[in-house]
């Protein structure tokens, strides 16, 4: 068994509040909690300071996938249902966390998402009540209304670029039977239209550019970078502070009040059963001292997964022939420059459709999202033809995973388990969804800018061939949740004030807490989540 530290040393630092994880709910709360002046504020991030340009550039995304800086690059163990492939798992490892690294679309979920929540037992967590923290954070660019804020801290932009492309995969919507919907984040989700970006003015809005930016002169906030969590400390059940290693330094840190534990759905539970919270089973394998047997802690795993489909464009409109050529990249560079437009300012979507795949559904279980470039795998060289992409993402996946330590050593990756397609409903749903998004695509509107579908290929027609290729190239879209789930049974980890239940001064506050996934892209509802924790944790503070 490793043997227990003493919790704390006379020089060990004293603050308020020490938040592990300065990414899309770290930053958020370290701006909040600490902008009253009345509670100091320690924020510890594994990685580096966001200071390599592709993070602020939109389109930097596609650079930052294999960048091991400020990436942890994570993998899957062999997938089962998807013909024992590892699936990567790239998570943001800088201030800013994945906010600084992702695709910057900004989507909610549904209205209904919330409310299920509140239907599993959280009270506080139905849509009525967490709509105020989305428009809290929210500084739109359209304006204020019923469901969207201004003066918050996060730009939600429109589109810079006005693309051939990403018109007429609207228009060929509208054909193929969708509604147009100008706001996903509106009174409904379903239907065909633009994204709207966590961007200003076509740089990139990351949690750690509009919240952590205004904070981080406060004398009572500090931040650490580089600094990777050891584990917390313990007196009892009590969390009163973290161990940290910074460069060959270990250190410690207390927290007064409470630890708050803001890692993401891989490194939070990593991190408690780093710590003794966690299956009991899995912590004595690895000679770690129990301190609460919590089997839920990397339970529930859940992630979106997304299948796409390649066109060949029949013009050279698409992003690949601007990269491709040397004189419209070095254009495309200059003009970015200069005026923070043109390719450079596009996100991992440029258009959307949300659509059921059965009349007997309530919301839609398909989220697609459009592209005007084309590759093999997302972060790699572009397509060397003229290409576009859409892809299908079944919005509410039955399968679920776990997350478990494989060493008592923090350096060491965790095992994630997904189970990606694992039920009967996700492999017909992702069949079916498919089968839809090709109607759109063969759509009137795309007619005069298709040749051909190269990836499948129309050769690959049958329920059964789509399901095989479902298992070829199904992969992940980027929104791991439930890791440290909420919820009132044996297996939550967290009430629904997101304190560790059977734990004292000990929250968890980021995307591993959500009871389901929600129907969209995650880190809008991550932020919301921490402006919410926030405004708890300081009126439990009084």
């Amino acid at each position: 068994m490793t043997a227990p530290l003493p919790s704390a040393h006379s020089n060990d630092p004293e603050f308020d509040y020490v938040i592990v994880g300065a990414g899309s709910a770290g930053c958020v709360l370290a701006n909040r909690l600490s902008a009253n002046g009345r509670h100091s504020v320690l924020l510890l991030e594994a990685g580096p300071k966001d200071s390599n340009i592709w993070i602020h550039v939109p389109l930097g995304y596609g650079r930052l996938f294999k960048e091991k800086s400020v990436n942890w690059m994570y993998q899957t163990e062999p997938e089962p249902e998807l013909n024992g492939r590892q699936v990567f798992q790239p998570r943001g490892k800088t201030l800013g966390g994945s906010s600084s690294i992702n695709g910057l679309l900004y989507v909610r979920g549904q209205h209904e998402d919330y409310d299920r929540w509140r239907q599993l037992g959280n009270a506080g967590w139905g849509h009525d009540d967490v709509l105020p923290y989305f428009k809290k954070a929210e500084n739109q660019a359209r304006g204020a209304d019923q469901f969207h804020g201004t003066g918050g801290p996060l730009p939600v932009s429109d589109l810079i670029l006005s693309d051939p492309l990403s018109k007429a995969f609207i228009k060929a919507g509208v054909e193929a039977g969708l509604p147009y919907n100008p706001d996903f984040n509106g009174a409904s989700q379903e239907g065909v239209g633009l994204f709207q970006t966590t961007t200003r003015k076509g740089r990139r809005a990351s949690t750690a550019v509009a919240y952590l930016g205004p904070a981080k002169s406060r004398s009572n906030l500090r931040i650490e970078t580089l600094a990777l969590g050891q584990r917390i400390l313990f007196e009892g059940r009590r969390a009163v502070g973290v161990e940290y290693r910074q460069g060959s330094a270990l250190r410690r840190a207390r927290a007064r009040k409470e630890v708050l534990v803001s890692s993401g759905a891989y490194n939070s539970p990593q991190l408690l059963q780093l710590s003794g919270v966690g299956p009991a089973d899995l912590l004595r394998k690895h000679g770690i001292e129990v301190v609460l047997d919590a089997p839920g802690v990397g339970h529930d795993l859940q992630d979106h997964m997304q299948v796409r489909i390649v066109m060949r464009c029949s013009q050279p409109i698409t992003l690949n022939d601007a990269i491709n050529h040397p004189i419209r990249r070095t254009l495309a560079g200059i003009r970015y420059a200069l005026f923070r437009q043109g390719w450079l300012t596009i996100a991992a979507g440029t258009a959307a459709a949300f659509f059921k795949t059965s009349p007997r559904l309530a919301t839609p279980d398909i989220q697609v999202h459009f592209l005007p470039f084309s590759t093999d795998k997302m972060g790699e060289k572009l397509h060397d033809f003229s290409g576009f992409t859409a892809s299908v993402c079944q919005l509410r996946p039955e399968s679920r995973g776990t997350l478990r330590i494989k060493s008592a050593d923090p350096t060491v990756p965790p095992e994630i388990r997904i189970n990606y397609m694992s039920t009967e409903t996700d492999r017909s749903t992702n069949v079916e969804g498919l089968k839809i998004l090709r109607k759109i695509l063969h759509a009137p509107a795309l007619k005069p800018f298709v040749v051909e579908e190269v990836d499948p290929g129309l050769k690959v027609a049958t329920d059964a061939e789509l399901l095989e290729f479902c298992r070829q190239r199904g992969s992940t879209i980027y929104h791991p949740t439930s890791t440290c789930r909420m919820g009132n049974d044996a297996l939550a980890v967290v009430d629904q004030r997101l304190k560790v239940r059977g734990i004292e001064g000990l929250r968890v506050v980021d995307g591993s807490i959500m009871p389901d996934l929600v129907s969209g892209n995650t880190n809008a509802p991550i932020i919301m989540i921490a402006e919410k924790a926030s405004d708890m944790i300081l009126e439990d503070a009084r």
